[in-house]
C-alpha cells in the first residue's frame, strides 16, 4: 500500500491549486529545501501516486456541453478489452469502465448537443461486441471529480492506526 505523509499531502494540494508553480516556489511555500521537494515529487510520480502534470482540460469550454453515462452489455467471447480498445477510438469516449451488475462497461462521453449525443451513441453501438446500450444525461456536476479530499485523509489515518 503507497501512503504518504503531510508534507506529501501539503505538496500535492499545492500543485492542485496551483499547477504551475515551480518546484523552487514550491519549497518556499511549504518551508522545505528544493531538493526535498523535487525528491518528493519524483517518489510520488515513481510510486504512482502522481499520474500527471498536464493541464486538466474542460469539454464544455471546447464545445462539449453534454455529458452522459453509456452503461454496455457486451458479447463476452473474448472479454472486455478488444471493446475497450474500439471505444478508445471514438475521441468523445473519455473513459471506460468494467463494471459489476447487469452491465459489463460503463462509459463516460461528451456531446455537442443531444442531437450529437445520438451520433456518439451510435457509433458506440457499431462497434463489434457491444450487444445493447442505457445511456443517462448529466444535468449537472455538483461535485466534480477529486481527490484532494483523499490526500488529505491519508496521512490522518496513517497517524491513527500506528
Amino acid at each position: 500500500m503507497t501512503t504518504i505523509d503531510d508534507l506529501d499531502a501539503r505538496l500535492i494540494a499545492l500543485l492542485t491549486a496551483e499547477p504551475r508553480l515551480g518546484v523552487l516556489e514550491c519549497s518556499r511555500r511549504l518551508g522545505v529545501a528544493r531538493g526535498t521537494v523535487q525528491a518528493r515529487l519524483d517518489r510520488l510520480a515513481a510510486r504512482g501516486v502522481i499520474t500527471g502534470f498536464g493541464p486538466d482540460v474542460s469539454p464544455a469550454a471546447l464545445g462539449y456541453g453534454v455529458t452522459a453515462f453509456v452503461t454496455m452489455e457486451i458479447r463476452q467471447v473474448s472479454g472486455h478489452d478488444p471493446v475497450a480498445d474500439r471505444l478508445a477510438r471514438i475521441p468523445e469516449v473519455l473513459e471506460v469502465h468494467t463494471i459489476t451488475g447487469a452491465s459489463d462497461l460503463l462509459c463516460r462521453v461528451v456531446a455537442r448537443t443531444n442531437a450529437d449525443l445520438q451520433r456518439v451513441i451510435d457509433q458506440i453501438v457499431d462497434v463489434q461486441g457491444v450487444l445493447r446500450t442505457n445511456s443517462i444525461i448529466a444535468l449537472d456536476t455538483p461535485v466534480p471529480y477529486r481527490v484532494l479530499p483523499l490526500v488529505a485523509d491519508v496521512p490522518r489515518r496513517e497517524s491513527r492506526s500506528t
